[in-house]
């Protein structure tokens, strides 16, 4: 990319590592973002020293008419824009190639590529898989959606390291020779139909995780998912299959409470799925995953081992938080759609006091209030879908709902609801966009509420 002239499109956690990667690289550096300057502020600050044109869009004064898009070689798309937007449109009309942050990524770095997607479970599978890596002594960077940046990790990478990456069904998107040597599917459940429009365009996006292997590298699939099952026969790498429910005769599977691995016809005994510090079934698969991943890099069952014994798991997924008069708090923030907040719920003992709701994705809640199945006692709603929720809540039956504005306001109603033997559960089923810029912020405002009234209420005292 040396001396390309390329457009960054979005200037957030992605395209700030773009931009510094391509000044690494010697690249002429022009960037466009939807909002206004002034929100950009401190953005630009850390950017200061790079040479770079700016574009923005001020108050109705969209500066895409001031980019001389006859220059451009190549536009790369912050993950979260959607295709019809105006910029990827003229993009488009001009025939300028559009990738994504993980495309360019690929196309800079000779480094191994591990890459975790799925619908569910992806933080927590990529951090469990950086962790082993390290333990193994490989020099190993956890990115993608986790920490700085995938493209500029990538630029900074030698052809020893290996890229752990989380990534998103918005990036796979905009790739089109992406290749990782180990992919990781955790599964397939509808997700993100306001960006995607249909679950097969969804789904599409998912399979490019796999698309370019070949026979050298592997593929790690979820053996349950009968969607990752209906298109095994278009993927060329090695397959390892990973199943909770079944004994399988080639995979990774769970045989009298021990997690074992059959590979041609002989069994290896990985751990005793009790020794794995993180709960719940979702997190058995997830450790499946990672051990799928650590074999293919050649890294010892002890090395793996020892990592999922201590793994504390992730921020803002099924976290426990704090426990006030017997009332325990979990901040399960990183439930942003239906699916995940059920597997949380599957995850918890009963009973369950749940805050739920959030930024409207166009998701169906018909599965997720089946889940309550007796285990959720009340369901405190906030956000853009409290409507939607509590009308399908109450189709089902399910009556004792509370709408609140805001998170203090749903914390409040816990403490005052909750009785010792409850558990709280922040687990929206829902993005966070609307009310908080990412499920981050969303799920510390729920730790900081917590701690504040379990220690001043009277209650909690």
């Amino acid at each position: 990319m040396k001396d390309k002239n390329i457009l960054v499109v979005g200037l957030g956690v992605s395209g700030t590592a773009c931009i510094r990667g391509l000044n690494k690289l010697g690249a002429h550096i022009y960037v466009y973002d939807e909002s206004p300057r002034e929100k950009c502020f401190d953005k630009l600050q850390v950017l200061k020293e790079i040479e770079a044109s700016y574009f923005f869009k001020n108050d109705g004064n969209d500066e895409i008419d001031k980019i001389d898009f006859s220059i451009i070689d190549l536009a790369i798309k912050s993950p979260g824009i959607k295709y019809e937007a105006p910029i990827i449109r003229t993009l488009a009309e001009k025939n300028i190639r559009v990738i994504s942050d993980i495309e360019a990524a690929y196309k800079v770095t000779d480094a191994a590529i591990v890459s975790i997607t799925g619908t569910n479970g992806k933080t927590t599978t990529t951090t469990l898989i950086g962790e082993i890596v390290k333990e193994s002594k490989k020099n190993c960077k956890i990115t993608g959606n986790i920490g700085s940046g995938m493209f500029y990790d990538a630029v900074n990478s030698d052809k020893d390291d290996v890229l752990v990456a989380e990534v998103s069904s918005f990036q796979l998107a905009g790739t089109i020779d992406y290749k990782p040597h180990i992919a990781v599917i955790t599964n397939i459940t509808p997700d993100h139909m306001d960006f995607h429009h249909t679950y097969e365009n969804y789904i599409d996006a998912k399979f490019r995780n796999v698309a370019n292997q070949d026979e050298d590298d592997y593929a790690i699939l979820n053996y349950e998912d009968k969607i990752v099952m209906g298109f095994i026969d278009k993927i060329k790498s090695k397959k390892i299959f990973f199943s909770s429910e079944r004994i399988l005769d080639e995979g990774i599977y769970v045989y009298d409470e021990k997690i074992m691995y059959s590979r041609d016809g002989k069994k290896e005994f990985i751990i005793n799925a009790n020794d794995i510090f993180i709960p719940g079934k979702h997190n058995l698969e997830n450790a499946m995953c990672a051990v799928g991943a650590a074999l293919s890099l050649g890294i010892s069952t002890q090395t793996i081992a020892n990592v999922l014994k201590n793994f504390k798991g992730v921020e803002h997924r099924l976290e426990f938080c704090a426990e006030f008069n017997g009332v325990k708090f979990y901040n399960d923030s990183k439930g942003t759609n239906p699916d995940a907040s059920i597997k949380a719920i599957q995850g918890i003992e009963k009973p369950i006091i749940l805050i739920a709701g959030g930024y409207d994705k166009d998701s169906s809640y018909d599965e997720f209030i089946k889940s309550f199945d007796g285990k959720v006692k009340s369901l405190i709603l906030l956000g853009q879908t409290a409507d939607k929720i509590e009308a399908c809540a109450r189709s089902y039956g399910f009556t004792d709902i509370c709408r609140v504005e805001n998170m203090d306001e749903a914390v409040k109603e816990c403490f005052e609801r909750s009785v010792e033997g409850d558990n709280v559960v922040l687990s929206p089923a829902c993005a966070s966009w609307g009310m908080y810029p990412n499920y981050e912020v969303r799920g510390r405002d729920f730790k900081e509420r917590v701690n504040y009234y379990g220690g001043n209420s009277t209650k909690a005292k």
